[in-house]
């Protein structure tokens, strides 16, 4: 099984001719609510890849809850892990630019109640495989990363929203996933050494012994493991949405590593998985199909 423990949002998306510079308003052309959060959007993608899945995370006693796990209920993900708090449901403010671009304000609201202690409701067994974010607590993703270990299931750490404070996390994941941007970070806060991104990566490996994922946009994927390095590419499309395509890409490896396809393979997938996300507006109702990657793999 698949088991994300991590956060769940509505997502209120305006979209915009080209995105706002500091103080600077600009008219909007069209307004939606969808569901989205890191966590629920990588449920949903590792769901619609064919993966048994199941969500640990909160949302709030409001209106916003039941359209926030809409698609999940419906897409067949286990949601007796998701609890009820006080705080208000998650929500992201999203503007997308004409090009496809983004800006996001992300408003915890119930996703800061996921606590340590929520971790058992993930009911984790050896076979499993564990994808988390950095959109709940810290300490809640540590304790789950602990608690992966010591039950001999797979996590998967995605380093989105990077933070600094999370600097500790990496080493403690089987498999990490991060952007060029989150990777430069993280390499500069463990003082990663190295002429180059790939020299990084692979000194991350001799460090931690561990895989890390780097997504590169429409570039592809870079990936450096105890058994090699691997370059995949990405799929050749005129972006319309980027919004989840990171977590698509995600959902869909998490999917593949719990099937035990092979690192290479699963990149390769989940690649293609990323490409089509970014086809059609929003994060949740954008992510692909397992028929239609396979049919562009």
């Amino acid at each position: 099984m698949v088991i994300v423990i991590g956060s769940i949002n509505l997502d209120l998306i305006a979209t915009v001719g080209r995105l706002p510079g500091p103080g600077e308003t600009v008219a909007g052309d069209t307004f939606s609510n969808t569901p989205g959060g890191k966590g629920a959007n990588q449920a949903l993608a590792a769901a619609r890849a064919g993966a048994a899945v199941r969500m640990v995370g909160a949302v709030g006693k409001d209106a916003f809850a039941a359209e926030a796990l809409a698609l999940l209920d419906r897409g067949g993900v286990d949601l007796t892990g998701v609890g009820e708090t006080h705080a208000s449901t998650g929500t992201a403010l999203i503007l997308v630019g004409a090009d496809g671009e983004n800006m996001i304000a992300v408003v915890a609201g119930a996703n800061a109640a996921v606590l340590p202690g929520d971790v058992t409701k993930a009911a984790l067994d050896a076979g499993d495989v564990v994808l988390m974010q950095q959109e709940i607590p810290l300490d809640t993703i540590r304790a789950a990363l602990q608690a992966a270990r010591a039950a001999g299931a797979v996590s998967v750490l995605n380093t989105a929203p990077y933070s600094d404070e999370a600097v500790d996390l990496p080493a403690l994941a089987d498999y990490v996933v991060a952007n060029e941007t989150e990777f430069d970070l993280c390499a500069r806060a463990l003082g990663l050494g190295g002429d180059g991104r790939e020299a990084r990566m692979r000194d991350f490996v001799a460090t931690t012994g561990r895989t890390v994922v780097v997504t590169l946009g429409g570039e592809g994927v870079l990936a450096a493991s105890p058994d090699g390095f691997y370059r995949v590419a990405a799929l050749a499309v005129t972006p319309v949405d980027t919004v989840g395509a990171g977590d698509t890409f995600c959902g869909y490896l998490g999917a593949a590593l719990e099937r035990g396809e092979a690192l290479e393979a699963a990149l390769r997938r989940a690649a293609v998985a990323g490409s089509l996300a970014c086809l059609k507006p929003g994060a949740q109702p954008a992510i692909p199909l397992a028929e239609d990657v396979e049919a562009r793999r």
